[in-house]
């Protein structure tokens, strides 16, 4: 099972830089927007295959993690929500021009996907909610993600939203991957023998982990 994590970890990391690319890639067909264009067809190929890439990296990294990690429901249905959402984000901001009733400039649009973000991110605290360096790292990741409304604020489309929340993700997954390399988090798996742990109302996450 923890073969299948440290894969579900990568593949998570490299489905969120995807989501990076694919903000940027936003960022230049909305400045370069030529309808008709060579180059601005060339962009939309390249901005639709990073998105069905990344959604199917994320998608088979939420896979992995769900099958191979214990418990953790809150983690997992959060993070299964933020791949849906981020999608639909995506396949909106890409068509923008198509779509009336989409405001890539709204500020409530924004504010509910950061704190959506968010919280998904705050979910992961669920691995090891003891671990004070990765208690900062998901802190420090949710600061990232929320920082995404002020793109709203300077003028700039929900992208800005979109690249934050990718880039804290990224963070986040790269952290994780540092930290179950060199063992400093402690991930209960199926099939684990390790000494169990109870989440109760002290860690904000009341779960009860007597074996399955």
């Amino acid at each position: 099972m923890h073969e299948k994590l440290t894969k579900g970890i990568f593949f998570g990391l490299v489905g969120n830089i995807l989501f990076i690319a694919f903000g940027l890639l936003c960022l230049l067909y909305y400045y370069t927007y030529e309808y008709g264009s060579i180059f601005t067809r060339i962009m939309e190929v390249l901005a639709y295959s990073t998105e069905i890439m990344g959604f199917g990296l994320l998608a088979y990294a939420d896979y992995l993690l769900i099958t191979s990690i214990r418990l953790r429901r809150l983690l997992k249905v959060s993070f299964s929500a933020y791949i849906l959402l981020e999608a639909v984000m995506m396949i909106l901001e890409l068509n923008a021009y198509k779509i009336e009733f989409y405001k890539p400039y709204s500020l409530p649009l924004a504010i509910i996907h950061a704190v959506i973000s968010a919280a998904a991110c705050f979910a992961f605290l669920q691995l090891d909610p003891h671990n004070v360096k990765w208690e900062f790292a998901v802190g420090s990741c949710i600061t990232l993600i929320l920082a995404g409304m002020l793109g709203n604020i300077l003028g700039i489309r929900i992208y800005f939203s979109i690249i934050l929340s990718a880039l804290g993700f990224t963070v986040l997954f790269g952290t994780l991957k540092f930290f179950h390399d060199r063992q400093q988090i402690e991930i209960d798996c199926y099939g684990d023998r390790a000494v169990e742990r109870v989440f109760n109302s002290s860690t904000l996450f009341s779960e009860d982990e007597s074996e399955k």
